[in-house]
């Protein structure tokens, strides 16, 4: 019985995803996309991963996040910087070819650092980190970044609205506390879901709760 109803719940887990997959396309269409908030996280190269890890290492899957083939690991990191240590950085795989570390303008503070507020993967003249697990640690040379809020999106929902990728638009939150973010990059892709990507710190100025959604302003 116990098997029967779990396999009850996984099928009716996959329907629901399916059916908000096609509710969220519909919606971006529009211009309507719903908002996620990221927190501190890391994204290792394999080398990194082997001197935090173990040589036989492997990244842990726990859940699948909204972008397809990324997810998120069970590791967690401790962040180190001249003024502090931040705690339960998440790791996010798979892995990439150069350790990328995503932090917030309040965690960089904590940390005394100064990162640049940039696109994912543009990594050049950023500061480094120290990152921690237990007793082994890495020391970066470069990858510290605050990631710029930006938008994904799949090509025919940004083709309904004129948009290509790397196109620049405004977005307003709907929440009790509207803000309307400017200059938000669209990143358009195949292997995209249709997500606009902000920080806690902007989030957290907004009002924002989990499952908001709000509207691009071309």
């Amino acid at each position: 019985m116990s098997a029967a109803h779990d396999k009850l719940n996984g099928v009716a887990e996959a329907l629901t995803d399916l059916v908000m997959a096609e509710v969220r396309a519909e919606l971006a269409s529009q211009g309507y996309l719903q908002v996620e908030a990221s927190g501190r996280h890391v994204h290792l190269s394999v080398e990194d991963a082997r001197k935090l890890f173990g040589e036989d290492y492997a990244l842990i899957w726990v859940k699948y996040l909204s972008q397809p083939g990324q997810f998120v690991g069970e590791q967690r990191m401790t962040l180190v910087g001249p003024a502090g240590r931040l705690e339960n950085a998440v790791v996010i795989g798979p892995e990439r070819r150069q350790t990328q570390i995503e932090v917030s303008r309040t965690d960089a503070t904590l940390l005394g650092l100064d990162p640049p507020c940039r696109d994912s993967g543009n990594l050049e003249n950023t500061p480094g980190i120290r990152i921690e697990n237990g007793e082994a640690w890495v020391e970066t040379n470069g990858g510290l970044i605050i990631a710029e809020r930006h938008i994904h999106m799949k090509p025919e929902a940004a083709a309904a609205l004129g948009l290509t990728d790397g196109a620049r638009v405004d977005f307003e939150l709907s929440s009790p506390r509207p803000v309307s973010f400017r200059d938000v990059k669209v990143r358009v892709a195949e292997t995209a879901d249709n997500f606009m990507h902000i920080d806690y710190d902007e989030a957290n100025a907004a009002g924002f709760t989990r499952g908001m959604f709000g509207c691009i302003r071309t």
